[in-house]
């Protein structure tokens, strides 16, 4: 009678050991989820993660808050690291600051527009670079991985472009540090992002955006800014994904693991998306009116020429404060040019 009141005992409690034990997290985002590196997230890098736990005993529940629902863009790194969220894109390009030298490539325009080069070398420098994880570690966020790589900028404007003088007066968007390129072109820079291009261009807040082939088209700026001048200002990096450090290192290793796994299944699917898509962007833009042109050699080399050599003003500040900008700067560039990059300008040789 004892023996078999043991076996119903264990019995009862068979599918309870089976259970997973169930790990929350929510996922941030400020751009909705038409974007990419926002897509990314519930389509292959969650489902990554659960796939990689399968037999672990642990599973983990996201709970997507993506658009600017908690965290608008340029928020995700501090939403993140005070633990108002457990894992988000976290956006260099909005955090020029506290992410200073992750920051390299939008200093550094006119190198190439390969992002899979970019996207390779950045997360090579992620591990391996001095300042790049203590940047991470001091907001209190885990770098998980999947670089966020951009295609080629492109000046998008509601007026034709044919040469540097056209530019003259005009007031042209761009996001973070990105604002530099336009000096030396006459043009009046202004900050902005994805988010509110758009509207701003249709009522008239600037005449046209600095912005890349992959975004403009979900985002539409073809139906306010038609005129595209392909100008190859480059490829750029943008930014990871990310976990607050308290949360992750309270974590089993098997999940922690996961989430790294996930993050490189990521990083796969997004660079195959990307440049699949480049193409059918152009198309499709094309197709709705669109007028694309291939900026001339000529003006190409007067706007890189006129620039102001943003890189190493960047670095020598930086340098300053103890970061190691100018090493980051000759070791990017380095990078890109044994990559089979051949930049307008060397700006760390300047």
């Amino acid at each position: 009678m004892l023996r078999t009141s043991l076996m119903a005992g264990v019995l009862a409690l068979a599918p309870l050991a089976a259970m997973a034990e169930t790990i929350t997290a929510t996922v941030v985002a400020g751009h909705p989820p038409v974007f990419r590196w926002v897509r990314v997230l519930p389509e292959v890098f969650e489902p990554a993660v659960n796939a990689a736990l399968e037999g672990s005993g642990y599973d983990v529940a996201f709970d997507n808050q993506f658009g600017g629902a908690i965290a608008k863009v340029g928020e995700e790194l501090e939403t993140v690291g005070e633990g108002l969220a457990e894992i988000g894109t976290i956006q260099a390009l909005f955090d020029p600051a506290k992410l200073a030298i992750q920051n390299v490539t939008y200093y550094t325009p006119f190198v190439t527009a390969d992002p899979r080069a970019i996207q390779e070398l950045m997360g090579k420098l992620h591990l391996e670079a001095e300042g790049m994880q203590q940047a991470y570690d001091d907001e209190n966020i885990v770098y998980l991985g999947a670089p966020t790589v951009i295609d080629d900028y492109l000046l998008m404007t509601n007026f034709p472009v044919n040469s540097m003088a056209d530019l003259e007066g005009r007031r042209i968007a761009a996001p973070g540090a990105a604002v530099n390129w336009l000096s030396g072109t006459g043009a009046v820079g202004v900050s902005g992002n994805l988010t509110t291009y758009y509207n701003e261009i249709q009522t008239g807040v600037y005449d046209g955006v600095l912005v890349f082939a992959s975004a403009a088209l979900p985002g539409k700026l073809y139906e306010v800014a038609p005129y595209i001048t392909k100008l190859g200002l480059g490829a750029q990096f943008a930014g990871v994904i990310g976990a607050n450090k308290d949360w992750y290192d309270g974590l089993p290793e098997e999940v922690q693991q996961a989430l790294r796994t996930g993050a490189d299944a990521a990083a796969d699917w997004y660079m195959a998306d990307l440049e699949a898509f480049v193409d059918v962007a152009f198309t499709k833009m094309a197709e709705a009116g669109a007028t694309i042109t291939e900026a001339s050699p000529t003006m190409r080399a007067e706007w890189a020429t006129n620039m102001d050599n943003v890189a190493r003003t960047w670095a020598a500040q930086l340098d300053g404060q103890g970061l190691p900008a100018t090493a980051m700067l000759k070791t990017y560039m380095d990078g890109m040019r044994a990559a089979g990059a051949t930049p307008l300008r060397d700006w760390d040789k300047e």
